[in-house]
């Protein structure tokens, strides 16, 4: 798939588009594979499939390849990224070293947590693959917002997307991903202040989506290439 549209600059959009909800709309089409892994395309031609302007776009692929999400090179047509098995673990593995120290730091602050609640909410009816990850990946984002250290969390926010990119691209069930209740057990954990359920449990889900992940088809079958 090289482009979604043939190349048309947009100048007459009225109004711009809030960035919050362009990045999370190009980045649902991404883990909704509506947007492939490895797939090519111009700014033109995304800016038409969500009718957005060339400098909005501009703004939410830089986010992106922040993100390791989409890969920007000079002189190249900007390109979905394809993680790999050994890239996935690494990733989850650094995931984990940096998300229990901010569940242990956010059980030692008093917390509002009905944001947080609301979030589980909007998981809990959501039906779309590619919404449901990004769902996901955001309350894991807005729980470590609790411990209070943002160069933690900024790090967490190159891992979390990126994640959930592997999860799109190796086909794995989002049901198994990260159920919104598990997401409850760790809030009711932080908000009893009991660090150490609330880092069982999150790392009882690691364990899972690092099985379910490495042991793919697809991760099996890039160990088999690599030997």
């Amino acid at each position: 798939m090289n482009s979604f549209a043939s190349p048309q600059t947009l100048v007459d959009l009225p109004f711009p588009l809030p960035a919050d909800d362009l990045y999370s709309r190009v980045l649902d089409a991404i883990l909704d594979q509506r947007l492939l892994p490895g797939s090519r395309f111009t700014e033109d031609s995304l800016g038409q499939m969500f009718g957005a302007r060339r400098s909005e776009i501009r703004s939410v692929l830089t986010r992106l390849s922040h993100q390791q999400i989409v890969i920007l090179r000079t002189h190249h047509r900007p390109r979905i990224a394809t993680p790999d098995a050994e890239q996935t673990r690494q990733t989850l593995h650094a995931r984990r070293l940096t998300e229990t120290t901010l569940v242990r730091l956010a059980c030692q602050r008093p917390q509002d947590l009905k944001p947080l609640r609301a979030m589980i909410e909007n998981e809990r009816h959501c039906c779309e693959r590619g919404q449901a990850l990004r769902l996901s990946g955001a309350f894991h984002l807005a729980l470590a917002e609790l411990a209070g250290n943002a160069p933690l969390v900024h790090f967490l926010d190159s891992l979390v997307p990126l994640t959930s990119l592997a999860i799109a691209q190796f086909d794995a069930q989002v049901e198994g991903y990260c159920d919104w209740q598990v997401h409850e057990g760790m809030l009711d954990a932080i908000e009893r202040r009991e660090a150490a359920i609330a880092v069982t449990l999150l790392n009882r889900h690691l364990d899972h989506l690092e099985g379910m992940l490495l042991d793919s088809p697809i991760a099996l079958r890039q160990k088999r290439i690599a030997m």
